[in-house]
């Protein structure tokens, strides 16, 4: 086998196996520096973790501002380039998807596991032997979380509260936390169905709706759905009791002609009967509409003005142009059949509302379909002093949501305040004696790892995060497995009787997709950019596309 560097020193013309300008970073060096980029992104989050956490305000090109502590959303507006770094937001974005919140948690975690490996692989262990020993662990912690999670129902709404208000404890929602997550709780069982002896919740069924102006605690929930559109005549009635709602997905207009038709008129009794015709059509559309019992009108398309004109004479409410989400939304709070023809409505399609109407929130008119029957799709309204302020309390609400919805998929939560981690490291170092090579370090490590969420939570309440630790270790050696960090206090406190809840599947999503990508990054040990790239990967990078001082490099 012909070595690359040889022919160089021979004197001949050297093999170029890369085009001039890549950058490469081979062995310990690109381990090194994805480790470094890795933990850089978890060092920006860490701050923000807990209800002591700090907020960050990110500021676009544009000048937008946004203050936030949410972790996906800091990492999302970041514009992160480095290669490795990005892999630590995808962690992130995996968590957010697949939970909606511990995303801060997830990426603290893996960059602490990258941090306990880089200090292996200075002892030089190798890359795979840390790999293998982390998924041992992530195993045995995910059993341990299964040992100490509590069961919890749909009918179990004290618990359910305690977790949505952990979700929000550290935002903006803190200081209305109660009030909202009650709001929440509601929303939450009211679109949640029953699934085969699970509870079943697409929080696609709750929509969010914000408006700034008055406090946050004007934020409502209606049994129903908001729709940001304006009644589209001014002699419609503005206000619709029981009203029979008829939902069509077509336009309530007159087609227009389709590719190169036309309509020839030549002379003014033509135009006027040409004329009286589409008046025609469009009265019959709306007497069907009216035949059929419906006094609220919801299109997903245009309503021709002379239709408008026809449904304000016969007292309709209409609204226009209403987004195809909303439609879909307003068919499951109101029991709607949403129609794709007029002239095939009838009146089982309708639905039903206690009240329609169109109501001023801040500047804006909006429509409002609330107290129906058994809704299946409500509308949190969020209110709040400044725009900002709105979008933080949006942020908090959607995980509160989320939250409660995630406890109710597995049914099971587990005590916070870092407790749940205390105890999967106590149980992990159990395991690790049973482990006579060099995989037990590795164990050891991730044990290390995952305490740095109750030393974050310290860290960011101003206290000794040794001294409190030592404190957490004790008591959970002592077999009180719900002990936790009240950062408030300062003292370590039985976290299920303090309301200090999580569900489980947030816990279990954190650890697989942290340790997934502390793995997928130790398993790199070669750096390949192309030219315009290597401001992404950070410097101290040698060229791998030309000739070094010295001749070629042995690759």
């Amino acid at each position: 086998m012909v070595n690359l560097g040889q022919l160089g020193q021979a004197g001949m013309q050297p093999i170029l196996i890369l085009p001039e300008g890549t950058l490469r970073s081979k062995g310990k060096d690109a381990q090194t520096n994805n480790i470094a980029a890795a933990k850089a992104v978890a060092d920006t989050v860490k701050t923000t973790l807990g209800p002591k956490g700090m907020d960050k305000m990110l500021v676009d090109s544009l000048g937008d501002i946004t203050i936030t502590n949410d972790g996906v959303t800091i990492l999302e507006e970041m514009q992160i380039e480095h290669p490795a770094a990005k892999m630590m937001v995808e962690v992130a974005k995996a968590q957010n998807e697949a939970v909606g919140d511990g995303t801060t948690t997830a990426v603290v975690l893996a960059g602490e596991l990258l941090k306990k490996a880089g200090e292996m692989l200075e002892q030089d262990i190798h890359p795979i032997i840390v790999t293998r020993g982390y998924k041992l662990a992530k195993q045995k912690a995910l059993e341990t979380l299964q040992r100490v999670a509590s069961n919890v129902g749909i009918e179990d709404e004290k618990s359910l509260k305690q977790i949505a208000n952990t979700a929000m404890t550290g935002k903006s929602a803190e200081i209305a936390s109660e009030y909202l997550s009650d709001l929440t709780v509601k929303a939450v069982r009211r679109v949640s169905e029953p699934d085969g002896g699970k509870v079943a919740v697409d929080t696609e069924n709750i929509k969010i709706e914000k408006k700034h102006g008055g406090s946050i605690t004007d934020t409502v929930l209606i049994e129903g759905i908001l729709i940001d559109k304006e009644v589209v005549h001014s002699g419609m009635p503005r206000f619709v009791k029981n009203a029979k709602i008829a939902l069509i997905d077509s336009a309530i207009e007159v087609k227009e002609l389709e590719g190169d038709a036309k309509i020839s008129i030549d002379s003014p009794e033509k135009m006027q009967a040409f004329m009286n015709e589409e008046e025609k059509m469009l009265r019959g559309m709306v007497e069907k509409i009216a035949q059929v019992g419906a006094n609220v009108v919801l299109c997903q398309k245009g309503i021709d003005d002379l239709a408008q004109h026809f449904l304000a004479k016969r007292g309709i409410l209409a609204a226009r142009r209403v987004k195809k989400s909303d439609m879909e939304k307003l068919a499951r709070a109101t029991g709607a059949k949403i129609a794709s023809n007029i002239n095939e409505i009838s009146k089982d399609d309708l639905g039903f509302a206690g009240n329609v109407e169109e109501r001023k929130v801040g500047t804006d008119k909006m429509v409002f379909v609330e107290r129906c029957k058994e809704p299946k799709a409500v509308t949190i309204l969020i209110r709040g002093g400044t725009e900002h302020v709105v979008d933080e309390i949006e942020r908090a609400i959607e995980d509160a949501v989320k939250d409660v919805a995630a406890a109710l998929e597995l049914g099971k939560m587990v005590p916070g305040g870092g407790s749940s981690e205390i105890e999967v490291a106590r149980a992990l170092r159990k395991y690790a004696e049973s482990f006579s090579g060099r995989e037990q370090l590795a164990i050891q490590a991730f044990a290390n790892s995952i305490e740095v969420i109750p030393r974050c939570l310290a860290e960011n309440a101003g206290m000794d995060p040794i001294d409190k630790l030592a404190m957490l270790r004790s008591e959970h050696e002592k077999g009180k497995v719900h002990s936790g960090l009240d950062v408030f206090s300062g003292k370590v406190v039985d976290m299920m009787r303090e309301g200090v809840i999580e569900p489980l599947k947030i816990k279990l999503q954190a650890v697989k997709s942290a340790t997934e990508a502390a793995e997928m990054i130790l398993r790199i040990d070669d750096l390949i950019a192309s030219s315009g790239s290597g401001d992404k990967m950070g410097g101290g990078m040698p060229p791998g596309g030309g000739m070094p001082p010295g001749g070629m490099p042995d690759y």
